[in-house]
């Protein structure tokens, strides 16, 4: 591939469009001087920004686009209102066109998903694509999937996951064969429903050469980071996604109301401020801020909407990541050799959705 990263951007994409993403994409520069970006979006409010940060302005590339996909739209509106003209679906379009090596939008994510499936397809033998992100955990990091992309999941949508998954942990965490687990109701085999209990038998006996397959996880696994890769359908997934980081901010609340409490609770914690900086920095959901979209012929991340500039820059970072290091090539090479799910490619019912139905959240 070229020396340099080429990233497109949906600028007017999430709830603050180019006041977070250009200063979010300048911070990324900092740490990534090979990337090069295309600007998708309003060429005025692009310069005007632009003309502060010179550095960022001379590794740019603007492409002005009238559309902006709305953060309350439903895929389908977007796809009538948006397609070919918005800045969303050009910033995918450029992946496309082999103009970029990845896409970053913090847009609407259900828009975003069916645009890139339309645009971009599913790779050959993947039934759909799944959303993955990085979750913090007691021993670091793990790979979750799907967090988002729709409801429902057939065995082998399962085991196509397990297997994309473990080229995205073999990237982020540098390990030749990542452990992998199915999220279960329990660690018996006996439990669950019978989609989970039938992927489970078939990774357990292909003894796939990327994955090490460690069997069934619970809900409070997860955080204790017992595998590399979680793999749930994304209702579940979603519903984890978000408890996780409401019980984060719930703690938060409680902490801070805890210290103000009292003048001795403030002095302790004047002494303890080094753990709870620690604490802090740990469970900051900027820094594994980025959903990376598997399963697609192009490689596409989506950002919080809501982030600012240090949560984006975060999520171009993940896409650096991924192109660098060539996802796609990675999940090409193992998918031939994935296992099969004793019905075939039989898909869920679910699969047979319309771009209004995907549940794909925000």
């Amino acid at each position: 591939m070229s020396s340099l990263v080429r990233i497109a951007l949906d600028v007017m994409g999430g709830d603050h469009g180019p006041q977070v993403v250009l200063p979010g994409a300048e911070i990324a520069l900092t740490r990534h001087p090979d990337i090069r970006y295309l600007l998708f979006g309003n060429e005025a409010k692009i310069r005007e920004i632009l003309a502060g940060r010179p550095r960022l302005a001379a590794a740019s590339e603007i492409i002005h686009t009238d559309v902006v996909v709305e953060m309350d739209d439903k895929p389908s509106q977007a796809l009538r209102r948006g397609r070919k003209v918005s800045s969303m679906w050009r910033a995918i379009d450029a992946v496309r066109l082999k103009e970029a090596d990845c896409a970053v939008s913090a847009g609407n994510t259900g828009a975003l998903m069916a645009m890139a499936k339309v645009n971009l397809k599913t790779m050959a033998g993947i039934g759909r694509p799944a959303i993955a992100c990085l979750w913090p955990t007691r021993r670091g990091d793990s790979v979750v999937l799907d967090v988002g992309a729709s409801i429902g999941a057939s065995a082998q949508h399962l085991i196509d996951m397990a297997v994309m998954g473990a080229a995205m942990a073999r990237i982020v965490f540098d390990i030749e064969r990542p452990t992998v687990g199915l999220l279960n109701v329990g660690v018996e085999e006996i439990k669950g429903v019978e989609e989970v209990k039938e992927a489970g038998a078939a990774l357990r006996e292909a003894d796939h050469p990327g994955i090490d397959y460690r069997g069934f996880v619970e809900g409070d696994d997860i955080g204790k980071g017992v595998v590399d890769v979680v793999v749930t359908e994304g209702f579940s997934g979603n519903i984890a996604l978000k408890t996780a980081e409401g019980t984060a901010r719930q703690v938060a609340d409680y902490l801070r109301d805890a210290i103000n409490r009292s003048w001795i609770n403030k002095l302790g914690y004047l002494l303890a401020r080094g753990a709870f900086r620690a604490l802090r920095e740990k469970l900051d959901p900027r820094r594994s801020n980025g959903g990376v979209f598997l399963g697609l012929n192009g490689v596409v991340i989506k950002s919080h909407g809501g982030t600012d500039a240090e949560g984006f820059a975060s999520a171009v970072d993940i896409g650096y990541d991924m192109v660098r290091y060539q996802l796609l090539s990675r999940i090409e090479a193992n998918i031939s050799e994935r296992p099969r799910a004793s019905g075939g490619d039989a898909p869920a019912a679910a699969e047979s959705v319309s771009s209004d139905d995907l549940q794909v959240q925000s």
